[in-house]
C-alpha cells in the first residue's frame, strides 16, 4: 500500500503582498524558519511512514522555482505537473490521483496545500495514520483542525457521529461556508465544529470513481490532459486544450459534499495555520517581552503587539501599537492588524495602475539564477546578475539595447559575436546592439557580475533566443 502525497503549488498569496508576488508567492518564502513552505511541506511529506515520492502539481510560470527549491533540499519528485491554467482543486487532485493510480493501483494519496504551515510532526503523522485506516474502509477523508478561535476566515465541518476503529475519526455531517462572526462564536461553544485545513486522504481510485459519478466531464479532461501531456524536461505539461475544458471546482464542491463517504479526523495539536494574512503569520511568530514580533534590523522603542520585517535597511518604530509593518526592496507595507484581511486590495489597486509592483521584486528569479535592478534612468539601467555554478543564459541578441558586462565574483565564459572570452574578477566586456550573446558559470561558485544596458527600450521582451538551455519561450 503506497502513500502518494499530491502538493497542490500553484496560487498567488495576495494577502500577504508586498513579500509575496504573484511572480514569487509565499509558498517559496522562507516565512516561519530558514526553509519556505513549499520545501517544509515536502519534508513533512517524506517524514511519513510508508510515504512515497511527491507528485506537486504548479503552474508553468513557477515551474523553476519549485524544482530548484526541491533540488535544495535533496528532494526528487515522481513528477512536476504544470498547469496550463487554474481550474481549482478538484481538478489538479483528479490529475494527482491519476498518476498515483499507475504507479500502485491501490495508492492513497495525501493532498497537501503548499503554502500552509504545521508545527508539530509528531501529531501530524498521527492524524495521517488515523485517515489511513478510515481510507482502508474507503472513507474519504478531510482534516478538520480543532477550532480554538471564532474564526471568519475559515470554512467549517461538522462532526457526525465517531466511526468505529478510529481515534478520531468521524462521518461528517456538514460542510459550512465562512461564517460571520456571531455563527462562528456558536459554532466555537458548540464544540461539534471543525476548521476545514483543506488537506484530504483517500484511494486515488475511490476518489476518481467519486469524480466519475458526480463530475464525468471533469474526469473526462483531466484524464485527457494526463494522456495527451508532453515531457518536457524535468516537467509534465499537461494537455491545454483538454485541461481548460474541464469544470473549475473545488474538492469539497465536486465530492466532498456529495459523497455519502465522507468522513473528517478531528486534528488538535497540530499547530496549523494558512497563513492566510500577516495577523496569522504574526500569531505563530515567537514574540519580545512587548508583544513584538520583529524580523530583520528593526528597532521598536515603546512599541507593543506589531509584526514588523525589516528585509533590506532598518526599520525604526516609535509609540506604535497593533500594526505590521513589512519592508522590501522596493515597496513598504504598513497595516493596523485589524485590516490585513483587505491587503489584497492593494494589489488590485497596483494590477489596475499597471504596476510591477503586484507581479514582481526587484529580484527577480530564472531558471540559470537571478537579476536583481539596482537603478534605472532615461536610456540606461542597471542590474546585478548571478548566474548559478554549471548555468548559462540563453545564445540572444537585442535590437535596442548594448550591454556593459563588468566581473565581481567568479569566472563567466562569455560569447560575443564570433569571439568566447572567458571573464574573471575585475574583468569586463562590452555587447553592441544587435550581437548574438551568451552568458556562462563554467566554475562551482556562483558568478557575480554588474550589467550597464543603454539604449532607447530597454523592455525585458526586447529579446530574441536561438538557443536555449531551458525550452522558453518567453525570458
Amino acid at each position: 500500500m503506497t502513500l502518494i502525497p499530491i502538493i497542490l503549488g500553484g496560487g498567488s498569496g495576495t494577502r500577504l503582498w508586498p513579500l509575496s508576488r504573484s511572480s514569487f508567492p509565499k509558498q517559496y518564502l522562507a516565512l516561519n524558519g530558514d526553509e519556505s513552505l513549499l520545501q517544509q511541506t515536502v519534508r513533512r511529506a517524506a517524514a511519513l511512514a510508508g510515504s512515497s515520492a511527491p507528485i506537486l502539481i504548479t503552474s508553468h510560470e513557477q515551474r523553476f522555482l519549485a524544482a530548484e527549491q526541491l533540488r535544495a533540499i535533496g528532494q526528487s519528485p515522481s513528477a512536476i505537473v504544470l498547469e496550463p491554467c487554474a481550474r481549482n482543486t478538484a481538478p489538479a487532485v483528479a490529475v494527482g490521483a491519476l498518476l498515483a493510480c499507475r504507479i500502485d493501483p491501490e495508492a492513497r494519496i495525501l493532498v497537501l496545500a503548499s503554502d500552509h504551515v504545521i508545527l508539530h510532526q509528531e501529531a501530524f503523522a498521527a492524524t495521517v495514520d488515523d485517515a489511513m485506516t478510515l481510507a482502508a474502509q474507503d472513507y474519504l477523508v478531510t482534516f478538520g483542525i480543532t477550532a480554538s478561535t471564532p474564526e471568519t476566515g475559515y470554512g467549517y465541518i461538522r462532526r457526525g457521529p465517531r466511526i468505529e476503529g478510529s481515534a478520531n475519526g468521524y462521518t461528517v455531517a456538514r460542510f459550512v461556508e465562512k461564517p460571520d462572526r456571531a455563527t462562528a462564536e456558536r459554532f466555537l461553544a458548540d464544540g461539534q465544529y471543525d476548521w476545514n485545513s483543506g488537506m484530504f486522504l483517500f484511494r486515488a481510485a475511490s476518489y476518481l470513481a467519486e469524480l466519475e459519478r458526480f463530475e464525468p466531464e471533469m474526469l473526462a479532461a483531466a484524464r485527457l490532459a494526463v494522456d495527451n501531456g508532453k515531457e518536457d524536461l524535468d516537467f509534465l505539461r499537461l494537455d491545454a486544450d483538454a485541461f481548460a475544458a474541464s469544470p473549475a471546482n473545488s474538492i469539497d464542491y465536486a465530492v466532498m459534499e456529495r459523497t455519502e463517504r465522507a468522513a473528517v479526523v478531528a486534528a488538535a495539536g497540530l499547530g496549523w495555520s494558512d497563513i492566510g494574512s500577516w495577523s496569522s503569520l504574526a500569531d505563530i511568530s515567537s514574540t519580545d517581552e512587548n508583544a513584538n514580533s520583529l524580523h530583520g534590523d528593526v528597532i521598536a522603542h515603546a512599541s507593543r503587539n506589531s509584526y514588523i520585517r525589516a528585509g533590506h535597511r532598518l526599520v525604526a518604530t516609535l509609540g506604535v501599537e497593533d500594526l505590521v509593518i513589512v519592508e522590501t526592496a522596493d515597496a513598504v507595507l504598513v497595516a493596523n492588524k485589524s485590516a490585513v484581511q483587505d491587503v489584497k486590495k492593494i494589489v488590485e489597486e497596483l494590477n489596475a495602475r499597471g504596476r510591477s509592483e503586484a507581479i514582481l521584486h526587484r529580484r527577480v528569479y530564472r531558471p540559470w539564477g537571478s537579476y536583481e535592478g539596482l537603478d534605472h534612468g532615461d536610456r540606461f539601467q542597471v542590474k546585478r546578475i548571478v548566474v548559478n555554478p554549471g548555468a548559462s543564459l540563453s545564445l540572444q541578441m537585442h535590437y535596442h539595447r548594448a550591454e556593459h558586462w563588468i566581473v565581481v565574483h567568479g569566472t563567466a565564459r562569455i560569447t560575443n559575436g564570433d569571439s568566447e572570452l572567458l571573464l574573471t574578477e575585475n574583468q569586463s566586456t562590452y555587447i553592441p546592439l544587435g550581437t548574438t550573446h551568451r552568458l556562462e558559470n563554467p566554475g562551482k561558485m556562483p558568478l557575480e557580475l554588474i550589467e550597464v544596458q543603454s539604449g532607447s527600450y530597454l523592455g525585458e521582451d526586447d529579446i530574441v533566443r536561438f538557443e536555449d538551455t531551458y525550452g522558453r519561450t518567453g525570458n
